[in-house]
C-alpha cells in the first residue's frame, strides 16, 4: 500500500498534528514503508501459535487474596465534616 501527501495530511488532521509541508514526503515515505513490513507479517503462518505478552516464559508473582478492612475507619472518619456511629453523615437528598 501507497501512501501519498494526501493521506499524510489527512491523517495529520485526524490526529490534530500539524505537519510542515517539506515534512509531507519523507513522512509518507516512512508511512509506506511501515504498511509495507505489516503486509509482510500479514503473509506468515500463525496458526498454532499461542498469542504472548512476553518474549520470556515468565509467570507474575501473585499474592494471597485476603479481604481486610484496613483498621483505619476513625482516621477516615476524622476527615468527614460530620460522622455517626462509625459512617459518614450526609445531608438528605431524596424527598
Amino acid at each position: 500500500m501507497s501512501v501519498d501527501r494526501d493521506t499524510v495530511a489527512k491523517i495529520a488532521k485526524l490526529a490534530r498534528i500539524r505537519i510542515e509541508a517539506e515534512q509531507m514526503e519523507p513522512l509518507a515515505a516512512e508511512l509506506s514503508n511501515i504498511l509495507g513490513w505489516i503486509e509482510q507479517l500479514n503473509e506468515l503462518d500463525t496458526e498454532g501459535v499461542a498469542p504472548m505478552t512476553s518474549v520470556v516464559e515468565v509467570e507474575a508473582p501473585l499474592r494471597a487474596d485476603e479481604v481486610t478492612d484496613g483498621d483505619r475507619r476513625d482516621d477516615v472518619l476524622a476527615n468527614a465534616p460530620e460522622a455517626a456511629e462509625g459512617f459518614f453523615l450526609v445531608p438528605k437528598v431524596v424527598e
